[in-house]
């Protein structure tokens, strides 16, 4: 597991080439002496803990910030880059973790805007972006606006965007972070099909099995400076874990049963119309889509179709489904963000499908937010601004009708202590962490307020092995007190591990459940892409290969079993 367990880099085979790369912040060194070189026709993992320098390596190599020391070369020749606009030309693009789309624009717009004079703004900008989206598989819609896609469009779009404007070296910042196994075997398709073609791709991730099956080389950065290179063949999951955090890597799994027969949130036949839909005498979804004008009497789309589950005291429910099947509008409507068409929620055993979202927060609603930047954080305010944030009028940000400033920062020096966010003080702002110790601020701040319901939406996205690690233990010690929690991920090892129920939504409603003791990551992923429903009944393999039946119950028949 070291450099020479690789071929020798030269000029001719190497895409970029890092040396030497030191950049300084104040109060904290994100990278010190960076050695990190990439060959053409090759996918390269860069795997770290959070604020190890990653994603400040990245930013140099992409030309939004530059190194107070070191060189960069491509294709052999020494560069200098003073914006991505440099890097660009050439042949470098990247995909943030965090995307950089517009939301009122159309994916065509998106993808044109600052590259305009490549093939336009029409017919021979729609030809390209076919082109490309049927050439990898990327599934794109040019005329939709981008506000109305999940997250996975949104990634598929961006990941568009680089290969439109002729990227021969591709940087992918936790790309699988919102992928099912399936979508994520086709993803490592079309990196094999990029590697086919003489591209090279710098693969960001914390899922250390994913780097060790996709990767041609890995390089290990910890604490800002490189502390190894493996090979993928010769290389455990453990051992990387090692090299990363010092420890081994952690498991999501929860040993012992702690659901009580006390139910904390109890959600009947809850209902939600897609934005804007005005709502006729019976309209309905036809084809799983939005047909038609509502204002012209068209049918309205359910994106939440009649959703019943309860969750008690000291269980974990977890959800799982592909992005864009009702999860956003489903915590939307939990947390009060989201008016209910029809049904109910009840908390504690009181009606709260009228409360405002401050009165949820308020009765003990904790919410760990999709998507931390957009939701969870003000990226411009300090971090003790930001532990305020949705808890206004609670102890220790206030007393009385004012806030207490100096409790608030005091809390916040506590959660940075025990939730290990590595920052260098409360008063930089959110926006200067890493997404991994922004994503532990939130944590710490919902866990400091002992909810009786949290709603954590995606909790250990994009955080490293020892993070992960802490979060499902405060998660898990929370539960033994009583804890009811809703956890929806795109990781589904982290849902089986974790939950001591699962569901899965597909289309707006939960159309199946299984048994987090036998189900199998597959088995789930078959049923999120609606190829399978009911009970999922897991079957040791036998002599033809494993197999897995379902049996459809009432509640959780399959949108085409009803005559609806």
């Amino acid at each position: 597991m070291d450099a020479s367990s690789s071929p020798p880099l030269t000029a001719q085979s190497t895409a970029v080439e890092l040396t030497g790369i030191t950049k300084r912040f104040p109060g904290v060194v994100a990278n010190s002496d960076i050695r990190f070189s990439v060959r053409k026709g090759t996918v390269h993992a860069l795997v770290g803990e959070n604020g190890a320098g990653k994603s400040t390596l990245m930013k140099i190599l992409y030309g939004m910030q530059k190194p107070d020391e070191g060189t960069i070369a491509v294709d052999g020749e020494q560069v200098t880059f003073s914006s991505p606009a440099d890097a660009i030309a050439r042949g470098i693009g990247m995909v943030h973790q965090h995307f950089m789309l517009a939301d009122n624009l159309t994916v065509l717009e998106n993808v044109v805007l600052g590259s305009e004079k490549l093939y336009g703004i029409g017919g021979g900008a729609r030809k390209k972006i076919k082109e490309i989206s049927d050439r990898y598989g990327l599934n794109v819609r040019p005329d939709v606006l981008v506000e109305s896609l999940g997250v996975a469009e949104r990634q598929r779009i961006e990941i568009l965007k680089v290969l439109y404007r002729g990227a021969r070296t591709l940087i992918l910042d936790e790309p699988t972070a919102v992928l099912v196994p399936q979508e994520v075997d086709a993803l490592f398709s079309n990196l094999r099909e990029l590697k086919s073609e003489g591209l090279a791709v710098i693969f960001i991730s914390h899922k250390l099995g994913e780097v060790l099956s996709v990767a041609d080389e890995i390089t290990v950065i910890r604490r800002g400076t490189t502390v190894g290179t493996a090979v993928p063949a010769e290389t455990t999951s453990r051992q990387l874990a090692e090299m990363m955090v010092g420890s081994e890597l952690p498991t999501p799994e929860t040993a012992e049963s702690t659901v009580t027969d006390q139910p904390v949130i109890e959600v009947r036949n809850l209902t939600v119309y897609a934005a804007g839909a005005s709502l006729g005498a019976e309209s309905e979804p036809v084809g799983g889509g939005l047909v038609g004008d509502t204002a012209l009497g068209g049918a309205a789309k359910r994106v939440l179709d009649d959703v019943t589950f309860t969750i008690h005291a000291g269980e974990v429910m977890g959800i799982a489904g592909v992005e864009g099947n009702g999860q956003t509008e489903l915590i939307d409507a939990l947390i009060g963000l989201r008016n209910a068409d029809s049904g109910t929620i009840a908390f504690l055993g009181e009606d709260i499908t009228p409360w405002a979202t401050r009165k949820r927060r308020e009765a003990g609603i904790g919410y760990i937010p999709e998507d931390r930047h957009r939701h969870g954080l003000l990226l411009e305010a300090p971090l003790w601004e930001n532990r305020i944030l949705g808890h206004v009028t609670e102890t220790p940000n206030a007393k009385g009708v004012w806030l207490d400033i100096k409790g608030a920062q005091a809390d916040t020096r506590r959660i940075v202590e025990e939730y290990d966010v590595r920052t260098p003080g409360i008063d930089v702002t959110a926006a200067s962490l890493s997404g991994g110790n922004q994503q532990k601020l939130i944590v710490g701040r919902e866990m400091s307020h002992t909810p009786k319901f949290l709603i954590a939406a995606h909790p250990t996205r994009g955080v490293d092995v020892g993070a992960q690690a802490a979060i499902w233990d405060h998660v898990r010690a929370a539960r033994r007190e009583g804890l009811a929690v809703l956890l929806i991920s795109a990781d589904l090892d982290e849902l089986i591990g974790l939950s001591d129920t699962l569901r899965v939504i597909y289309d707006g409603r939960l159309v199946a459940d299984a048994d987090p003791a036998t189900v199998t990551p597959e088995e789930l992923g078959s049923a999120m892409t609606g190829a399978a429903s009911g009970h999922l009944e897991h079957v040791e393999e036998e002599a033809d290969g494993a197999e897995s039946t379902v049996e459809n119950t009432d509640d959780t028949a399959a949108p085409e079993d009803e005559a609806r």
